[in-house]
């Protein structure tokens, strides 16, 4: 029997009807499939596990490696891989020289630390490694290019003019020079003064002396005008002055913290000093400080993340097919004659 008009138009409607609901029902499926396929990827990114940087820890004149020892306990309790390599003290070139082929042993990124004079080394010594990412500076000297410890302290004048001795020396292949020391009755007030009178003798004793030409020669590269730094002032230091140190790290453009401390603030206060060079190694994007030569770099700025990229062009795919449903929808209903 044939169908009547109203029926065939009923059932053609019906029918329509259908087929919107099953287009609308693919498009909201897809983008369930997408979210379920690009969520992993986000997923997989962010549970990466990161690779903790290599603090790499540089002593300056008159110490050695053991000072830092307090600071080297608390990195390695946060899982820090952490080294203290003998600073060798007998010139900015070849100490920064030697540095540096230490760092060429370091695997992955490195957080490199210099205290002291040990500053002027690390500012020399990171020049061209893309691998160290963040530069720390402790109560340190921070010479430019063209700078030395000596042009610095005639600005700045300290109580360590008077407070070290010179003894020559001679060395092998009849190499001579002269080594400075601290001299013992004035070590506690000028090095160390908030720490005990027993722990002064000591390092008095231990003691490891500088060539004058660690103080003279003049830096003939600043990597920290390229690669972002903190530093560490000791408002209570007598072998430089907390003026000096200031102005190096506003030059610098440094992020910086100051504490009531003596030269040896990784001795006095190992906590401060451990909770600055963190900050350094987990500071990313825009938490980083912009290096002096150039505020723009890119080191400055939060990275893309691939995973992110992806997850961007699934879901805009996704989400275009959920709205052109909806568009043959919305389409439908308007194309709809009243019968």
């Amino acid at each position: 029997m044939a169908a009547s008009p109203a029926l065939g138009s009923g059932r053609e409607r019906v029918r329509a009807r259908g087929r919107v609901r099953a287009r609308a029902a693919a498009a909201g499926c897809a983008l369930a499939v997408c979210a379920a396929t690009a969520a992993p990827a986000t997923a997989a990114a962010d549970d990466a596990p990161r690779r903790k940087p290599t603090v790499v820890l540089i002593h300056g004149a008159f110490a050695d490696g053991s000072s830092w020892n307090g600071v080297i306990a608390r990195l390695e309790r946060r899982g820090y891989p952490v080294i203290a390599p003998a600073n060798p003290l007998r010139g900015l070139a070849t100490d920064s020289a030697y540095i540096a082929s230490v760092l060429d042993s370091v695997k992955g990124p490195i957080v490199l630390v210099g205290h002291s004079y040990g500053g002027a080394v690390i500012s020399t010594a990171a020049a061209g490694n893309s691998r160290v990412k963040s530069l720390v500076y402790v109560s340190a000297l921070m010479p430019d290019k063209g700078e030395s410890g000596q042009s610095l302290a005639a600005r700045y004048p300290s109580e360590l003019a008077t407070a070290t001795r010179a003894v020559r020396y001679r060395a092998g292949g009849g190499v001579r020079g002269t080594d400075l020391y601290l001299k013992r009755d004035k070590l506690h007030r000028v090095f160390a003064a908030d720490l005990s009178a027993g722990t002064a003798r000591l390092l008095a004793a231990t003691q490891r002396p500088a060539s004058t030409a660690a103080f003279s020669e003049k830096a003939k590269v600043a990597a920290w005008r390229k690669i972002p730094s903190w530093f560490l002032v000791a408002r209570q230091d007598k072998t430089i002055n907390p003026r000096q140190e200031r102005f190096e790290a506003k030059r610098a453009h440094s992020h910086t913290v100051e504490i009531d401390s003596s030269h040896v603030a990784m001795i006095a206060h190992p906590q401060a000093v451990t909770d600055l060079i963190v900050k350094a190694a987990t500071a990313t994007g825009s938490a980083r400080p912009s290096p002096a030569a150039n505020p723009s770099d890119s080191r400055a700025r939060p990275e893309s993340r691939p995973a992110d990229t992806a997850t961007a062009w699934v879901t805009a795919g996704a989400a275009a097919l959920l709205l052109s449903g909806g568009a043959l929808l919305v389409g439908r209903r308007r194309g709809r004659r009243p019968r």
